[in-house]
């Protein structure tokens, strides 16, 4: 059972020693900017949606009340001029206009509350992204100058190197045979 978990944590081991020897930060910091952009754009493209539902709304509900106003006069007339039944019939046809415009100011109502709950998520968003780009553009230079970059030459050091190197410390001869080595 141990030999069997020894050589699971090695094959674990060499498949994380792999991935990161083939992931590139600079090409990873890269694409998690773009992510983000992508993202950010996305909710200001919910947003315009938002801008552009809220105009349709805005323009149906003006409809719905130049509509509405024309059917509650002429009620009126046909009450004055003692016609019951027209003041019916035209009362069908008003009372689904106010349902319809109830709907839709509700609705407005709601829309606006997102928007508004959107915007401000956009903003501290945008935000985040501006910070972001400086630390990628930061991060992005001191990988570019050479000072965060990892030791060339120096490849992954094998099992048998670090024991050979705890047996010479432990009888105290690392330092006598770097010497003798160097």
């Amino acid at each position: 059972m141990a030999l069997w978990n020894r050589i699971r944590h090695l094959i674990t081991a060499d498949a994380h020693g792999v991935v990161d020897a083939l992931e590139d930060e600079a090409l990873v910091l890269r694409q998690c900017l773009r992510d983000a952009e992508g993202a950010l754009e996305q909710k200001r493209a919910r947003l315009a949606a938002l801008v552009a539902e809220q105009a349709r709304l805005a323009r149906e509900i003006d409809g719905l009340d130049g509509r509405i106003a024309a059917l509650d006069d002429d009620v009126e007339l046909a009450l004055a001029e003692g016609e019951e039944a027209l003041a019916r019939f035209t009362l069908r046809r008003l009372l689904p206009l106010r349902r319809a415009r109830s709907t839709a100011e509700a609705r407005r109502v709601e829309v606006a509350r997102e928007h508004a709950a959107l915007a401000e998520t956009v903003a501290e968003q945008a935000a985040a992204l501006d910070a972001l780009r400086a630390r990628v553009r930061e991060r992005l230079t001191r990988l570019e100058s050479g000072r965060d970059a990892p030791p060339t030459g120096a490849g992954p050091v094998a099992d048998e190197e670090v024991e050979l190197e705890l047996l010479r410390r432990r009888r105290g001869t690392a330092g006598a045979i770097t010497e003798g080595g160097a």
